[in-house]
């Protein structure tokens, strides 16, 4: 068993709340570098979304559709 497998072993072995709290650090360490204002532009993206749909501008759609079609759209992909 490599190195990093025989990690992964003692980390999953861990109880739920340590992994939470690895996994949450292990995310905030991909976000080091990120442009500075990533999180105001989502909050505006997210704004502008809302206005949208409230506007009819863009339509909502059921969750259970949607992931039908990104499903079968993976299958395309194989």
């Amino acid at each position: 068993m490599n190195e990093l497998k025989r990690l992964e072993a003692d980390l999953l072995a861990l109880p739920v709340d340590s992994r939470a709290s690895l996994a949450r650090a292990l995310i905030e360490s991909l976000d080091e570098g990120l442009d500075e204002n990533a999180e105001a532009l989502w909050a505006d993206e997210i704004r502008q979304r809302d206005e949208d749909l409230r506007t009819g501008k863009a339509a909502a759609r059921p969750v259970d559709q949607v992931l039908r079609e990104a499903r079968e759209r993976l299958r395309c992909m194989k």
